[in-house]
């Protein structure tokens, strides 16, 4: 497999190698490992791969959707304008 990395991606990876002594092929290794849900070992899990396992976290069924915005101000109105309130220090 060949694997083709922006040079900001690669300059990255070199880095983090030299800056924990594993080879860059290990860290790719493990990064693709974590993605894909693979990991078996508690050690190598983050906190959020552990939330996920107990399923007290799941996955995003949709990784980006755009928003559309249901509420509006009325015109010459700001959000500044609605926090601009006399109990405010």
């Amino acid at each position: 497999m060949n694997l083709r990395l922006s040079p900001e991606t690669a300059t990255a990876l070199q880095a983090e190698a030299e800056r924990t002594g594993r080879s860059q092929q290990e860290i790719v290794r493990e990064a693709v490992t974590r993605h894909l849900h693979l990991v078996e070992d508690d050690s190598l899990a983050t906190d959020r791969d552990q939330a996920r396992s107990a399923n007290v976290v799941r996955p995003a069924r949709v990784a980006y959707r755009k928003v559309t915005p249901r509420l509006h101000l009325p015109e010459d109105t700001s959000s500044l304008d609605l926090l601009d309130r006399d109990d405010r220090f």
